[in-house]
């Protein structure tokens, strides 16, 4: 059984009911360049700084539910946004604790190797709110008002994979216009370590039992509502079997656009927003815009 299972259900008609496909807006599948993404308009630079934002992100949730402490002050720029919500997650699973301690270390790593490489180019931690980002999700996706990502290890594992999921299609859709070989070959690094995280965090729902397959393949149809007539977005269990690897018939990746990353983490379906949900003052650089 999961813990605190009526915090984690989701059925399927409440999250299209309450309009999830709206809250984790994305498209995913192998489409062609964007206008963010155009080869003359971005620079290499652009693309690491809009990363550097999302792996601020990502090691301060692992790192608060890992340690009850985020980021250190040396490594978040002369001046860094606030950071509101987290706390040290109680693991059941000493596995499971093992897993997001190595994770929220891979996580602070990628955030020290874009300040090195872009150096007085890098931009500071922006304002990050997992209270209100998580917040809106709860409610959007009927999960209950006292829903807790930090709550147990079910809870902060399928937080964590909502994240996962986005970097892995985010890299892979940065890799195509990448110009600088090294800047390329480093990004496929990151892109390899993202996967392996992405799978052990499904892997892990997965053994979690219905429930967990519940919630998360009920988050995958939201998104697939919403994303295009395609059916493009896949849950950890698909035909009554496993499935940890999303991926297009050939084993590829699934990509999106820095736009579709952004309407994820604002929380919003609309274009042309610039600030909301996970950030509530907006991602710091150029590529901030939906």
């Amino acid at each position: 059984m999961i813990p605190a299972t009526r915090h984690l259900y989701l059925s399927r008609r409440r999250a299209l009911q309450f309009g999830l496909g709206a809250t984790l807006a994305t498209t995913t599948g192998l489409a062609p360049v964007s206008r963010a993404y155009a080869r003359d308009e971005v620079q290499d630079e652009d693309i690491f700084r809009f990363a550097l934002n999302l792996e601020y992100m990502e090691a301060e949730y692992y790192l608060r539910g890992t340690t009850g402490m985020g980021i250190d002050a040396a490594d978040v720029g002369s001046k860094p946004g606030d950071v509101v919500g987290g706390k040290q997650v109680s693991f059941e699973t000493p596995a499971i604790g093992e897993f997001m301690q190595e994770v929220a270390e891979n996580e602070l790593a990628h955030v020290r190797f874009y300040r090195k490489t872009l150096g007085t180019d890098a931009v500071d931690r922006p304002a990050i709110d997992f209270d209100a980002g998580f917040k809106a999700v709860a409610e959007a996706a009927g999960l209950g008002s006292d829903f807790d990502p930090f709550g147990n290890e079910t809870n902060f594992v399928l937080g964590g994979m909502l994240f996962e999921d986005v970097g892995v299609t985010a890299y892979a859709g940065a890799a195509t216009v990448l110009k600088n070989k090294d800047f390329l070959a480093a990004a496929a690094g990151i892109l390899a370590v993202e996967a392996y995280h992405m799978g052990m965090a499904r892997s892990t729902l997965y053994r979690k039992g219905e429930e967990a397959w519940k919630v998360a393949n009920a988050v995958s149809d939201a998104r697939d509502k919403i994303d295009g007539s395609e059916d493009k977005d896949q849950g950890i269990q698909v035909d009554g079997k496993a499935n940890i690897v999303p991926s297009t018939p050939d084993a590829i990746a699934f990509t999106r656009t820095p736009q579709e990353v952004l309407r994820i983490v604002y929380l919003t379906d609309k274009d042309g927003v610039s600030k909301g949900g996970f950030y509530p003052e907006g991602m710091n650089g150029t590529l901030k815009s939906t």
